[in-house]
Protein backbone atom coordinates (compact mmCIF):
# COMPACT_ATOMS: atom_id res chain seq x y z
CA UNK A 1 0.00 0.00 0.00
CA UNK A 2 1.33 3.62 -0.58
CA UNK A 3 2.24 5.37 1.90
CA UNK A 4 0.40 8.54 1.25
CA UNK A 5 -2.54 6.46 0.45
CA UNK A 6 -2.54 4.44 3.92
CA UNK A 7 -2.39 7.31 5.82
CA UNK A 8 -5.09 9.04 3.93
CA UNK A 9 -7.18 6.21 4.69
CA UNK A 10 -5.87 6.53 8.88
CA UNK A 11 -6.79 10.19 8.47
CA UNK A 12 -10.33 9.73 7.22
CA UNK A 13 -11.19 7.19 9.75
CA UNK A 14 -9.61 9.31 12.49
CA UNK A 15 -11.96 12.01 10.86
CA UNK A 16 -15.18 10.41 10.96
CA UNK A 17 -14.55 8.72 14.13
CA UNK A 18 -14.22 12.59 15.85
CA UNK A 19 -17.29 13.77 13.79
CA UNK A 20 -19.50 10.69 15.23
CA UNK A 21 -18.33 12.04 18.78
CA UNK A 22 -19.19 15.33 18.15
CA UNK A 23 -22.05 14.59 16.69
CA UNK A 24 -23.15 12.29 19.96
CA UNK A 25 -22.33 15.41 22.27
CA UNK A 26 -23.88 17.69 20.71
CA UNK A 27 -27.31 15.62 20.06
CA UNK A 28 -26.52 16.52 16.02
CA UNK A 29 -27.73 13.15 13.86
CA UNK A 30 -26.73 14.09 10.20
CA UNK A 31 -23.04 14.90 11.92
CA UNK A 32 -22.86 11.14 13.06
CA UNK A 33 -24.14 9.89 9.79
CA UNK A 34 -21.13 12.09 8.36
CA UNK A 35 -18.85 11.00 10.88
CA UNK A 36 -20.20 7.36 9.48
CA UNK A 37 -19.93 7.96 5.67
CA UNK A 38 -16.16 9.08 6.37
CA UNK A 39 -14.74 6.50 8.65
CA UNK A 40 -16.40 4.37 5.85
CA UNK A 41 -14.88 5.60 3.42
CA UNK A 42 -11.64 5.15 5.21
CA UNK A 43 -11.75 2.08 5.74
CA UNK A 44 -12.74 1.34 2.04
CA UNK A 45 -9.82 3.24 0.52
CA UNK A 46 -7.58 0.91 3.30
CA UNK A 47 -9.15 -2.23 1.76
CA UNK A 48 -8.75 -1.02 -2.25
CA UNK A 49 -5.04 -0.53 -1.11
CA UNK A 50 -4.80 -3.84 0.63
CA UNK A 51 -5.98 -5.63 -2.84
CA UNK A 52 -3.51 -3.76 -5.03
CA UNK A 53 -0.59 -4.91 -2.56
CA UNK A 54 -2.06 -8.33 -2.93
CA UNK A 55 -2.03 -8.36 -6.34
CA UNK A 56 1.40 -7.04 -6.81
CA UNK A 57 2.79 -9.99 -4.42
CA UNK A 58 2.08 -12.88 -6.96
Amino acid sequence: MAASEKARAKVEQAVGKVAQAAGRAAGNEKLIAKGHAAEAAGHAREAKESVKDSGRRH
